[in-house]
């Protein structure tokens, strides 16, 4: 039988920690069984912050090859001269231009999973970069409206979706509807079936409101918006519960009763996430056409070059890819 494709994991900026968070999960192949994988981007990257083997390719179907002797790069950038801790425009292009490969090789059967390095989206914006974040410019790529696609965050014992992410607070109220939370809870549902291989996924939601709003004297958003879209989830067969207040859901009791929580806006669903799962939190992407994983912090340039960096979250965001793909070929295999 034919390997599987290896995963394409574009490096991020090449200026923080993405290059060698990857060698050092690379470092922990066997070990953590991770699946064979390829950095791509630019070689000398990673050897400005790390002294292990290294083997530059051409082609990503020599990766699986490679793996067992070197960490293998597909070369496809020139960052330029990085220094680990100061991004830098010529940096910027390259970690867009891998991103951009990146997604192409898995889109056309050449890799079998996506999983992204840190960006800054400061740097990226001033290059052009025209989307929120890694998350949408992956969609739009793939073809998927954003609202279709949805940004879990993962970790051993939690699974968070934010329904509005990278937008002010003030604004969050106004882009609230109840189309916008349905679609997001039908992503997420599907989501879990089909990468996580939980046939009837629980989903619970947190109210926007301090105490889910207190029956309306504290805020409406539950009545107007939440509650009726819980009805319509419930309604199309889907397991939905609450609004609940937000600050009851994520104790050990609770988080055991739903498979996921949908929360209001971004640092509802992200605060609780890395206080509980910080070195080994994934960012997945459901509804997309591919496997689209990252690890769940971003560039830390104030630790890059040092050695300091910890691959926890990248090693599991490389796992949850391996297993979400697989999940994916036995389905198309009728297994």
């Amino acid at each position: 039988m034919t390997a599987p494709a290896p995963l394409a994991i574009p490096m991020g900026d090449p200026a923080g920690i993405g290059p060698e968070i990857v060698a050092k999960s690379w470092a922990v192949r066997t070990l953590r069984s991770l699946p064979p994988f390829a950095l791509v981007g630019d070689p000398a990257a990673v050897a400005r912050v790390w002294s292990g083997p290294v083997e530059t390719i051409e082609r990503l179907d020599t990766a699986v090859a490679v793996f067992d002797r070197a960490l293998p790069v597909l070369r496809v950038a020139d960052a330029g001269a990085v220094t680990p801790g100061i991004p830098a425009i010529d940096g910027t292009r390259a970690a867009l231009l891998a991103l951009e490969r990146s997604i192409a090789l898995v889109r056309s059967g050449d890799a079998r999973a996506l999983v992204t390095g840190p960006v800054s989206k400061a740097q990226l914006y001033g290059i052009g970069f025209d989307w929120p974040g890694q998350t949408e410019f992956v969609a739009h790529r793939c073809g998927v409206a954003a609202e279709d696609a949805v940004m879990m965050l993962a970790g051993p014992t939690l699974r968070v979706v934010p329904i509005t992410a990278h937008v002010p607070l003030a604004e969050v109220a106004a882009l609230l509807s109840v189309d916008l939370v349905v679609a997001k809870a039908r992503a997420t549902a599907s989501g879990l079936t089909r990468d996580f291989g939980i046939a009837a996924p629980r989903l619970a939601f947190a109210g926007f409101n301090p105490h889910a709003g207190e029956s309306g004297t504290i805020g409406r958003e539950e009545i107007d918006i939440l509650e009726p879209a819980i009805a319509q989830l419930r309604a199309e067969g889907i397991d939905a519960t609450g609004p609940f207040a937000a600050d009851t859901l994520f104790h050990a009791r609770a988080r055991a009763r739903y498979d996921a929580v949908l929360c209001c806006y971004h640092d509802q669903a992200l605060v609780p996430i890395k206080t509980l799962h910080f070195d080994e939190g994934v960012n997945i992407t459901l509804g997309l056409p591919i496997v689209r994983t990252s690890p769940d912090h971003g560039t830390a340039f104030g630790i890059a070059g040092t050695d300091q960096a910890h691959p926890g979250a990248m090693i599991a965001a490389i796992a949850m890819a391996g297993h979400a793909a697989d999940r994916r070929a036995r389905a198309r295999a009728g297994r």
